[in-house]
């Protein structure tokens, strides 16, 4: 099977019986109960032989998400035709990366924020070499991890940390002194759930 056709399959299986996650809060409220706001991501997959998982790193200055590790994304614009349209559009904005070098295969299973975000994940594959550039007002670093890895779950550990006030659930995936967690961790379990589901 080729990685297109395991992404590909993984997407389409039913979410019932996979142990989604549907969010940073259990309650599924978010952090002001309103109505959430779309934004999407890239998961782009590097077609290597081990295949990897395209990330970035903010910058420590931002005033939200400081140092944290994510992928490339942001809120979804009027002007954006719909979620795939927006992450392809911040991808190039954030890493200079070209929209016609992504095959999009599908949309993976979306993610509320306790910010209240309802972030779509738009998984796509992309070919290894492209020459990626750093936007420096929000990107410290662009960097790789082995897709094998981050969805095995024996590296995806569970966690809580105290966020304004509250005790919070999360899950955290450590690699090469890097440290994923919150939504993006998150999504990765969700898409390992999938993965490991066929």
């Amino acid at each position: 099977m080729t990685l297109r056709e395991r992404l590909a399959a993984a997407l389409a299986r039913p979410a019932a019986g996979l142990d989604l996650l549907p969010g940073d809060d259990p309650d599924g409220a978010g952090e002001t109960a309103g109505v959430p706001v779309p934004a999407a991501v890239l998961a782009a997959v590097v077609d290597r032989p081990e295949p990897t998982l395209l990330l970035t790193q903010r910058p420590e200055f931002m005033r939200h998400h400081a140092g944290q590790v994510a992928f490339p994304g942001g809120r979804v614009d009027p002007d954006d035709a719909g979620p795939v349209a927006a992450a392809l559009r911040e991808a190039e904005e954030e890493v200079a990366l070209p929209r016609g070098a992504v095959d999009v295969i599908g949309l993976a299973d979306r993610y509320r924020t306790v910010t209240d975000y309802l972030v779509t994940p738009v998984v796509g594959i992309i070919p290894p070499g492209l020459p990626l550039c750093a936007a420096e007002a929000e990107v410290a670093a662009i960097f790789e991890a082995p897709l094998g890895f981050v969805t095995d779950p024996a590296n995806q550990r569970f966690a809580t940390v105290m966020w304004r006030g509250r005790e919070r659930p999360h899950y955290r995936i450590d690699w090469d002194g890097r440290r994923i967690w919150g939504a993006t961790a998150a999504m990765i379990v969700n898409l390992s759930r999938r993965l490991r589901a066929g």
